[in-house]
């Protein structure tokens, strides 16, 4: 069975591409920033297509290299954007 990878799979795309892999039998590892968000993801998938142990749910951040050691894929799928954090917006005062 082929592996693929399909990055943000807590959003729209993501989640779509998700669940068409595991209708067609594929297994997927996706990736979310925070796995607090994994049930929802499981949840939202499950409403359409049964994964049972065809599906992981990895934490990692387009903007950390922690969470990317992933094992190989057979294939890879991007559906994320980077977020930046309010802070990292902020001007830095002037006087």
């Amino acid at each position: 069975m082929k592996t693929v990878l399909v990055t943000g799979g807590s959003g729209y795309l993501g989640g779509w591409c998700v669940v068409e892999l595991l209708r067609r039998g594929y297994r997927v590892r996706t990736t979310v920033r925070d796995l607090a968000r994994e049930a929802e993801v499981r949840a939202t998938v499950g409403t359409q297509v049964d994964a049972g142990d065809r599906l992981a749910v990895l934490a990692a951040d387009l903007l950390d290299d922690a969470g990317w050691e992933t094992p190989s894929t057979d294939a890879t799928t991007s559906s994320t954007s980077p977020r930046r954090s309010r802070r990292c917006n902020r001007r830095t005062p002037t006087s």
